[in-house]
């Protein structure tokens, strides 16, 4: 750690002696939003990155986040391209041990959560085609949002323009891949608004992958006065398929790589869901400089999955009917003003959410509805306070505190008869400390120490030992975070950041297997260790021409970890975490209309097991887009093209980390095209 810190302090210092020292607005300023108290990027204490809307859009699939996010260093995405399993996003590490759906991570969306009160999150409900910004604080940032181990995402919708505008786009592509979107916003005095649909069809690269959704999203601002506004968003989904083709072992891999795994073929392995979402958004300018922002959602959820089993070695079937319903209020108040002549921005806030599920499970007949296994109720509600104070304790330096306490309660109430209900109940503390020097105009050093915490989700509390109840030895993971870096905006041409941390975590959540069982179940690693360093640059390096580098090196250990059966795996590297990640983005716009981007991602080898018995192999692989925007009048013509895999490599777009029966890979698609057009007209 001592040599890396070295290392990562002579590249700053070359950084800051080589460039000219001069401002310029050649690339723009980017403000983070994310913190709850809006901030530029270059003054956060911690490390932080953020897309726009043209990143998230332009010529792109927008199958999922990882196709604009993936140029923000420390964030690595697996499962891209298997629907019924959710993409699977890390943060320096944490969020790799979910084969289901996200851990550790908190995501919002016009700040309304799409994290459940039980700290698990789902993506399936967010609509690339109406994003404006996306930010991502990367590290341990509980001390605002509560559980979130690996960082925060947090998406905003775009506002409707000025003048009313209607647009439709097609993208048709491989794989029978087809999707049609229709948007339509604008400004009516003191109402704005904007909605998008959207439908979405992939039969996939792998047998039994096919994927069918549709999706709706909706904004609308009215205000009241320049100081006070209303914010409603109303957001539905309905995804009849999302079918798994499961994982290969080595040899299937060899035979076929488009082979779906013959039990998920044979208990049709798959998902369906339906949700509706609706969230209201309040803020007034309560006097000068004090803010009041009142927040309040309401979540339906009907879920359906097909394990590939009929009913596992602990009883519990294989077929799951889920319906939730969740719901929360929360705000917060700011206030801006001077301590001792110092500018002070406070935020103090509350959070409550309760979340219920109704689970249903049923042996799996070969894709049809057995006999019922379990039938229970599950109640998780979070209480959270928190407090955070950004002081200029300097003209070039502002010192930020928070901290936060959360309470959450889980209860289970077992409709079988037999003996499976349950309660368990955690609280915790998490402070936080950062710093903020601007050495220079162009030069900001940080520092912070901050703690988190990341209670189990319902599914991860799963009785290992029955078919109901909650596993009573599942704790909660704690860490605690220490990070340095420097930032910066060198001349108006270069965009630079670099962070190193060290994160010590207790009773890490690990998966694992029962022989038999069919699916994963979790327990607590003792001690363990994420070393890494993070770097991004972005450069001007032409008249419309941007280049972007960024670079990952991890090293996350077990310290002391005894598995379920007695197995020591003290030192070894926690697996699903490459140890070097490299991405490399090339994107060009010419004053014509025309359009070019091409990406370069390597991903070095990771082990899938806790044993370190089995290693990946490392990758390269690259994608292009191109397209033409031709703006006549009141019309905008727009038709874009796109290969994913240019150089046709062979790879896993998903590692299924400590599988059984050695079933731990999904194959990556070969090369593959899409094309789409876009047509919109401004009133």
């Amino acid at each position: 750690m001592t040599s890396l810190i070295s290392r990562a302090s002579v590249l700053a210092a070359c950084c800051i002696s080589s460039a000219p020292l001069i401002a310029s607005d050649v690339l723009e300023e980017v403000v983070v939003t994310a913190t709850r108290i809006p901030t530029e990027l270059a003054d956060l204490p911690f490390a932080a990155g953020s897309v726009g809307k043209d990143q998230v859009q332009r010529a792109r699939q927008q199958l999922g986040l990882d196709e604009s996010l993936v140029a923000i260093p420390g964030i690595f995405f697996q499962n891209r391209y298997n629907f019924a399993q959710d993409l699977r996003i890390a943060i320096r590490g944490f969020g790799a041990r979910a084969n289901f759906g996200i851990r550790g991570i908190r995501i919002f969306a016009d700040d309304i959560p799409l994290t459940l009160p039980d700290g698990q999150s789902s993506v399936d409900a967010i609509d690339l085609g109406s994003v404006q910004q996306i930010d991502v604080i990367r590290g341990p940032f509980s001390a605002v949002y509560g559980s979130a181990s690996g960082g925060v995402i947090n998406i905003r919708t775009e506002d409707g323009p000025e003048f009313p505008f209607l647009s439709a786009r097609l993208n048709f592509g491989s794989y029978d891949y087809s999707q049609g979107q229709v948007k339509a916003g604008g400004q009516a005095g003191k109402f704005n608004w904007l909605a998008n649909a959207s439908a979405t069809k992939l039969d996939g690269y792998r047998d039994h992958a096919e994927h069918k959704s549709r999706l709706f999203n909706s904004k609308f601002r009215y205000d009241f006065s320049e100081e006070t506004r209303l914010t409603v968003v109303f957001n539905a989904v309905d995804s009849p398929r999302a079918n798994d083709p499961g994982g290969l072992n080595a040899r299937e891999v060899a035979e076929d790589r488009r082979q779906a795994a013959p039990r998920n073929l044979l208990y049709n392995a798959g998902e369906s869901l339906d949700q509706q979402s609706l969230g209201l958004a309040f803020r007034t300018q309560v006097r000068d400089g004090q803010e009041l922002m009142i927040r309040n959602y309401y979540v339906h959820r009907d879920f359906s999955n097909r394990l590939p089993f009929d009913i596992n070695s602990n009883g519990q079937g294989g077929s799951v009917n889920l319906g939730r319903r969740f719901a929360g209020i929360g705000g917060n108040y700011g206030w801006t003003g001077t301590v001792a002549g110092r500018r002070n921005q406070l935020i103090l806030g509350l959070d409550y959410d309760a979340q219920r599920d109704h689970r249903k499970r049923y042996a799996n007949n070969q894709g049809t509805l057995g006999e019922l296994t379990t039938n229970q109720d599950e109640d998780v509600t979070t209480t959270g306070l928190y407090i955070q104070d950004v002081l200029d304790v300097a003209d070039t330096a502002s010192l930020t505190l928070g901290g936060r306490w959360d309470n959450v309660d889980y209860e289970v109430t077992d409709r079988t008869g037999s003996d499976g209900s349950g309660s368990r109940d955690f609280n915790e503390f998490s402070p936080m400390a950062g710093i903020n020097w601007a050495v220079r105009e162009v030069v900001n050093l940080y520092g912070n120490i901050s703690r988190s915490f990341d209670p189990p989700a319902t599914t991860e509390l799963a009785n290992p030992d029955g078919p109901t109840g909650f596993n009573q030895d599942l704790e909660p993971q704690t860490a605690t975070n220490y990070e340095i870096g420097v930032k910066g905006l060198l001349n108006g041409k270069l965009r630079y950041e670099l962070a190193l941390f060290h994160i010590k975590v207790r009773d890490e959540i690990v998966p694992f297997e029962l022989e038999g069982s069919g699916q994963s179940f979790f327990q607590n690693a003792g001690r363990s260790s994420h070393d890494g360093l993070e770097t991004a640059i972005t450069l001007d390096l032409a008249e419309g021409l941007t280049g972007t580098a960024t670079y990952t090196w991890s090293d996350f250990t077990f310290d002391e970890f005894e598995g379920i059966g007695g197995e020591v795996y003290d030192g070894n590297r926690i697996p699903g975490i490459p140890q070097h990640l490299f991405n490399l983005d090339l994107n060009w716009v010419h004053t014509s209309g025309f359009y070019a981007a091409w990406d370069l991602l390597y991903v070095g080898k990771f082990y899938a097991d806790n044993a370190n018995t089995v290693e990946t192999d490392d990758y390269l692989v690259s994608n292009l887009r191109s397209g033409f925007r031709w703006e006549s009048g009141q019309w905008v013509f727009e038709p874009f093209i796109g290969i994913n895999n240019l150089f046709d490599k062979e790879y896993m777009a998903n590692v299924r980390l400590n599988a059984s029966f050695g079933r731990y890979y999904e194959p990556a698609p070969e090369r593959n095209f899409y094309a789409g057009l876009l047509l919109r007209y401004g009133f």
